[in-house]
């Protein structure tokens, strides 16, 4: 009985860990000691410092092994912040927004980071995580076919567009064109799937993504779609962190955002600032160990790309730039690879320690 007692005592508290990580329930103050949490729950938890009687804080548990890590700023790099300000300064009659945060520690760098811009291509990425929401809530199938009408036809990128009218297309296939090629039909077709431009806005609010908003179907060439930085940083890493979509719906996300095949911002200029070997920008970054997960926007007068970076240590960066500017004007985009170049220095691996 006491051998039973115990495994279903400790069964309930493995279960029970994923829900401490998250702090959604409190350990009771006798399961505050280290060894005894160790003991009990292994590595799966890390609880927060507990004071004692006398007001002194408790060691807690640190787990081993690659965290997840929540949109959560602390320390800004003020040394990036001011370079990036240098560098939109030799362009005077641009305007430029930048954001970069290391979700492991929270170190962070901003420069106009909450501006709202145009955020031209870039909105696709925020929309398809609300279409992931609605997967996730069971109001969406991943092959649910969706038809395209007149409204959504968008021109520019992509090729939904050619295709007659009251063509269906299953959801994963619309949902990749938006992020592979920037297929605007395709984006238009996941806004009405979403339930609109109000309800998608709403969502956005709910989110704490307050420049992020649709007023127009893509491919809205005068930029009345905005969105920010810090706002586009943001919904990535909510999708990261764990706090808003299933594993599943997650490793959706990022199948998806790995599709896109323009890498000519974000990820060149990142390479450009870590030096050494140059060429094809994801084929180099992975030499290094680096993995960017992007999507950029263009509609001519403005310029975007954000994205999740992976580390070869393990650990994770968000980033987003935009810049507005005059018409095709080749500054604007060289502009953002040279504030992703300015951030390669913060991005270095840890060196690995010495083993004993």
């Amino acid at each position: 009985m006491g051998v039973g007692l115990g495994l279903l005592t400790g069964s309930g508290l493995r279960l029970l860990a994923p829900r401490v990580q998250q702090q959604e329930i409190a350990l009771p103050s006798w399961l505050a000691d280290q060894a005894l949490i160790t003991t009990l729950l292994g590595d799966a938890v890390e609880p927060p410092s507990t004071e004692n009687a006398t007001g002194k804080k408790t060691a807690s548990v640190v787990a081993k092994g690659l965290k997840q890590a929540r949109f959560a700023p602390r320390q800004e790099i003020r040394a990036l912040s001011e370079r990036w300000l240098e560098l939109a300064a030799q362009q005077s009659d641009l305007q430029a927004s930048a954001y970069m945060l290391i979700l492991d520690d929270g170190r962070f760098a901003a420069m106009q980071a909450e501006r709202p811009m145009a955020a031209a291509s870039s909105i696709k990425t925020p929309i398809l995580l609300a279409v992931l929401e609605l997967l996730d809530q069971g109001t969406l199938q991943w092959n649910e076919p969706l038809t395209l009408t007149k409204e959504l036809v968008g021109g520019g990128a992509g090729w939904m567009a050619t295709r007659p009218l009251g063509s269906r297309f299953p959801t994963h296939e619309v949902a990749t064109e938006m992020i592979r090629v920037s297929d605007n039909s395709a984006t238009n077709l996941m806004i009405a799937r979403a339930g609109g431009m109000d309800a998608i806005n709403a969502l956005f609010q709910e989110l704490d993504l307050p420049s992020t908003v649709v007023n127009n179907w893509l491919p809205d060439l005068d930029g009345t779609n905005t969105t920010s930085a810090r706002d586009l940083s943001r919904a990535i890493a909510l999708v990261d962190s764990g706090e808003l979509l299933a594993p599943r719906s997650r490793d959706l996300f990022r199948e998806v955002m790995g599709t896109s095949i323009t890498n000519t911002l974000l990820p060149r200029g990142l390479m450009r600032g870590l030096g050494g070997a140059q060429g094809e920008p994801d084929a180099s970054l992975a030499r290094k160990g680096y993995r960017v997960y992007n999507k950029t926007g263009d509609i001519g007068i403005a310029y975007a790309d954000a994205g999740l970076i992976e580390l070869p240590d393990g650990r994770r960066a968000v980033a987003g730039f935009l810049v507005e500017g005059p018409f095709n004007d080749p500054r604007s985009t060289e502009l953002i690879r040279r504030l992703a170049a300015a951030m390669a220095p913060h991005l270095k691996p840890v060196p690995v320690p010495p083993k004993p």
